[in-house]
């Protein structure tokens, strides 16, 4: 058993520490590659891993808890203690991280009076209920209890969105409440409005920022922090940005390897390093994340690569090595050595066996909801993946225009089996013709491309997903509808035994075979917009606006030999074969 303390410097049983530590999502790898993680992490010098909790993965159901699989933050945090590291656990509610609704559960969304982030009863009362369950099982992870974990954060990055102290507080005694006794912190950006507005140093919690360049300048700026507030205390620039993460439609951001070198290099000798990312990990399933940007929404990406210092898939890059060296030269008496990669195999085309209409399976894949006028994905369902309304509207033979009131995100609209349009972003909300018969049914399938994760929109009801508004035929808002939740979970029950109809959205079903265990991309160059399963697994979503189009597969989710794909394509792109590659796949800009 161990103590750490933060004094005038960071002091692991009573002598001084240097903590160099590296990012690694536990929920963004797959566990059979956490052990080559941590390996490389140590490989390079480091002596810490950090890593966020994401409440909506963990409770995605209030009252449901799941930790297991690669939601498993005990077993990452024990196999980090088995290979010398210590640990700086980040459970705060929110966490940002370009994740889905930045960590917050859509089921909050459910009640009108929520306010996130905020010191009211009724958020407070869902954060406790979490942290009773949450603290159950890392409360003893902590070096007083003879575990790894060093350091717990509060909050993050609070100072960007509020500086209601009374939250903060609130916040610090429900972790002391259920048992957080290691040093605690707060990290914001490096000037002085968000330092202090996110901060609670008069509490005793340690202020650290996040920066990525300029390493003196953003050092120089936490410590007139500090002596503002008559203190001294360790420097810690807890997200150091080594890359940055992409959005659709968008060039993939990279940073040169030497010049991340030498801005790390500048800030050791006066500070404590976090590297943001070590490795970035995947998005899988619909847990990415999104910018706000004014008035326009822009979704993250399903690959997490984030230009990091491992690839998306484990691989060393350029930046490791300069990083290796810069360690080699401070701190000499630190032990390096070679890193672990994953070996990659191009496994040929993989092969239709199968396809149905989503219009022809739908029953397969969820139960309606019914009511007077459209419920919001919330309500509905999840409030994650997809939503398919459905109503039936009497016409009169002729041309009536269609108008969906306030829907995110991206809406197809279909009349009596037929494709009228599709609207994304400034697009919804406007007016599209159709002719109507008599008897019709109006369908609309509406896709959540993923919450904003930062920002003053967190705040607001835009983050409910579906159709918050109603939909209007002629001048009127139509009402008796169904719909339903397609969050995807029953995919692999499928039995592919109705209509296809060429053109609209389907499921695909396609196999291969593995000849031997290896990692493989799938290129879905050829393919227009949805999601991909492997075996199950829910790999994420593809889009053929790019920049990437592939989906990484790692190889503990393939089985020896015959092995499963099945896709759900929005836009109804039918390939006979698709290809399963030794490298991944990026659109030509």
């Amino acid at each position: 058993m161990s103590i750490f303390e933060v004094k005038e410097e960071f002091l692991l049983d009573g002598k001084p520490v240097k903590l160099l530590s590296g990012a690694i999502h536990y929920f963004r790898i797959v566990p059979e590659y956490w052990e080559d993680c941590l390996y490389n992490l140590k490989a390079m010098g480091f002596n810490t891993v950090e890593t966020y909790i994401p409440w909506n993965l963990h409770e995605p159901e209030e009252g449901v808890f799941d930790f297991s699989g690669n939601k498993d933050v005990e077993g990452f945090v024990r196999l980090a203690q088995r290979m010398g590291l210590w640990v700086i656990l980040r459970p705060a509610p929110f966490i940002c991280a370009e994740w889905e609704f930045g960590g917050l559960p859509a089921w909050l969304l459910r009640y009108p009076d929520m306010k996130v982030r905020t010191n009211t009863p009724l958020f407070l009362e869902k954060l406790e209920s979490y942290y009773r369950e949450l603290f159950s099982r890392i409360a003893n992870l902590q070096v007083t209890e003879g575990g790894p974990v060093i350091m717990m954060q509060v909050e993050n990055e609070y100072g960007s969105f509020g500086n209601e102290k009374a939250y903060l507080r609130a916040v610090k005694s429900l972790m002391e409440k259920y048992g957080a006794k290691v040093p605690l912190f707060t990290a914001d950006g490096s000037w002085d409005a968000a330092l202090e507005a996110g901060s609670l140093v008069e509490d005793g919690v340690l202020a650290t920022a996040n920066f990525g360049s300029r390493s003196n300048e953003n050092l120089d700026a936490l410590e007139r922090f500090y002596a503002r507030h008559g203190v001294k205390r360790p420097l810690m620039c807890m997200e150091f940005w080594d890359g940055w993460f992409n959005r659709w439609r968008e060039p993939v951001i990279t940073r040169d390897a030497q010049d991340l070198a030498e801005a790390v290099r500048e800030l050791l000798p006066r500070a404590g390093i976090n590297l943001y990312m070590f490795i970035g990990g995947t998005n899988f399933g619909f847990y990415n994340g999104c910018s706000a940007r004014g008035n326009t929404d822009l979704p993250q990406i399903t690959s997490y690569n984030y230009d990091a210092v491992l690839t998306e898939w484990g691989e060393p890059t350029e930046k490791f090595y300069r990083i290796r060296q810069v360690i080699q030269e401070l701190y000499p008496e630190i032990p390096t050595f070679e890193p672990r990669d994953h070996k990659s195999c191009a496994f040929g085309p993989a092969k239709l066996t199968g396809k149905v209409s989503l219009f022809s399976c739908v029953d397969e894949l969820a139960q309606p909801v019914e009511s007077a006028y459209p419920l919001t994905m919330e309500e509905a369902g999840s409030g994650y993946g997809y939503m398919l309304y459905r109503t039936k509207v009497t016409g009169f033979d002729n041309v009536m225009k269609v108008k969906a009131v306030r829907a995110s995100d991206r809406v197809h609209f279909y009349l009596n089996g037929e494709f009228q349009g599709v609207q994304y972003q400034d697009e919804v909300g406007t007016e599209i013709e159709m002719k109507f018969g008599r008897e019709n049914v109006l369908e609309l399938l509406v896709e959540n491309m993923g919450r904003v994760n930062y920002g003053y929109k967190l705040q607001a009801p835009t983050q409910s997903k579906g159709i918050r508004g109603g939909v209007m035929v002629d001048i009127h808002f139509e009402s008796g509808w169904e719909q339903y939740p397609l969050s995807l979970d029953r995919v692999d029950q499928l039995s592919f035994q109705g209509e296809w109809k060429e053109g609209m959205p389907g499921f695909f079903r396609y196999e291969f075979d593995a000849a031997e265990s290896a990692d493989t991309f799938l290129d879905c160059s050829s393919l227009g917009k949805g999601v991909a399963f492997i075996n199950g697994f829910h790999l994420g979503r593809y889009w053929s606006e790019g920049p990437v189009c592939y989906l990484y597969i790692p190889a503990p989710l393939l089985k020896a030999g015959k092995n499963e794909l099945i896709l759900f394509e929005t836009e109804g792109k039918l390939a006979e074969e698709l290809e399963l590659k030794d490298y991944p796949v990026y659109r030509q800009q």
